[in-house]
């Protein structure tokens, strides 16, 4: 194949061409800043003495709607399983407390360090249901009015948390996977604590009302146990901060080794420093004397352990690795409770006697507690959900027979005023983690 000869005019002509023709192909530098603005309705101008149309840009998808953490937010009512929300499985830790005193050094023993870090499946079950539980009372506290009927209100927040975990509780066992801890209590102005409505109650919540809102969420057995006190009406303000008060003083007080006395103490002498006036009556608020926080193991609400709300001589400590509902009660009346109303909350005694059952209706309803709660607290629209009924008469039976235990509805004298909150805490090697501490309370 023969050469071809180019002049030096030719050449020369020709990269003049290229040049120019290069600079109509590269955009400016402050077209390429407005790329990449991320400004998703910019459209570029045409150049002047341009031939072709200008081409609009593409509009950037809008990225979802995120939480804080990051994940997609929660639907209302919440329905979006917090598994879809923090697939990575890491969901957020509760408010960590340092140790006082001598323990303080927990935090730097790298003995201490270890053993906390073998607690990874226990601590993401427990971090799991505490997040459920603030999505729901967080919804919770928004959503509920005076108006609405306790039936409405337990049974929204019930689904919610079902939802949530992704567990129905429909099936057989199912329950025993996750979902409420305990079924959610209900307890207006003098009743304290274990109302929850029964079928066919048609009690509406009033304007006027003092409403303790208390309910758990378990994932493997793992329960988180948390109240709060839902008021519509400012009188009811210093009630709610005095035991808002002595229940974190109590968290603040808790820790390994520390005497159960010495927590009760403290959260007496904080409940009592606050007034309340009702009606045009002062009144002192006084812990219920008669309830108590607790310890929580797996499967079991109640672990066996008190902790008072009062002081006294109980000398029993705190240890490493235990899990504790810390819960205050103040009232406007005797700050003394009772056994009253219909009992709704039931659970199976874990050390149950092996008793011959005569009833059938007995066997039956204790065949589908075992099957479906275990050990963990029910109530009686939980039986009804699973297409129970006719059993009353079995449930007594059993209760009778020392196999279930009956929680009837606790409250002081009528007329007065009673208000709850209440957080579950962890005593890990290292540090004090308010499991269930959230922005609210």
């Amino acid at each position: 194949m023969g050469s071809m000869e180019t002049t030096a005019a030719e050449l020369e002509q020709k990269l003049k061409v290229s040049e120019e023709k290069n600079k109509e192909e590269v955009p400016s530098s402050g077209q390429a800043a407005d790329e990449d603005s991320g400004d998703e309705d910019e459209v570029d101008a045409a150049p002047a003495g341009a031939t072709g149309a200008a081409k609009k840009k593409k509009k950037k998808k809008k990225p979802k709607k995120k939480t804080k953490t990051g994940a997609t937010a929660q639907s209302n009512p919440p329905r979006v399983p917090i598994d879809q929300l923090f697939p990575n499985g890491s969901f957020p830790v509760g408010e960590e407390c340092d140790y006082r005193d001598e323990n303080l050094k927990r935090k730097t023993d790298e003995e201490k360090r270890h053993l906390d870090r073998m607690n990874n499946d226990f601590l993401t079950e427990y971090r799991k249901g505490s997040e459920i539980h603030r999505q729901v009372r967080q919804w919770a506290q928004k959503t509920v009015k005076p108006g609405m009927t306790l039936t409405q209100i337990a049974e929204g927040i019930e689904d919610s948390v079902r939802a949530l975990v992704g567990h129905d509780g429909l099936t057989e066992g199912d329950s025993l996977l996750g979902g409420m801890g305990f079924p959610c209590g209900l307890s207006i102005n003098n009743c304290a604590a274990h109302y929850s409505p029964n079928a066919g109650n048609k009690m509406v919540l009033h304007q006027e009302d003092v409403m303790k809102v208390d309910f758990g969420v378990h994932v493997n057995g793992r329960i988180v146990d948390s109240a709060f006190t839902m008021t519509f009406d400012p009188v009811y303000d210093n009630l709610l901060a005095a035991v808002k008060d002595a229940t974190n003083t109590g968290i603040r007080e808790a820790g390994i080794d520390v005497r159960m006395c010495d927590i009760g103490a403290a959260i007496q002498e904080v409940m009592e420093s606050y007034e309340v006036e009702i009606g045009g009556q002062t009144h002192q608020v006084k812990p219920i004397r008669n309830l108590n926080g607790h310890n929580i193991n797996q499967f079991q609400i109640h672990g066996g352990k008190s902790v008072p709300i009062v002081k006294g001589g109980d000398q029993t400590k705190m240890e490493e690795g235990e899990t504790f509902a810390i819960e205050t009660f103040g009232s406007t009346g005797k700050g003394y409770v009772r056994d009253d109303l219909e009992t709704s909350h039931y659970a199976k005694n874990l050390d149950a006697p092996n008793v011959s059952l005569r009833l059938s209706s007995a066997k039956n309803i204790l065949n589908i507690i075992q099957k479906n709660f275990g050990t963990l607290p029910f109530c009686r629209r939980y039986l009804d959900r699973l297409g129970q009924d006719k059993y009353l008469l079995g449930l007594n039976n059993l209760v009778a027979s020392g196999i279930v235990e009956a929680y009837p509805p606790l409250c002081d004298i009528k007329g007065s005023y009673t208000a709850q909150f209440e957080h579950t805490i962890l005593l890990r090697p290292t540090v004090k983690e308010v499991i269930s501490r959230g922005d609210d309370y």
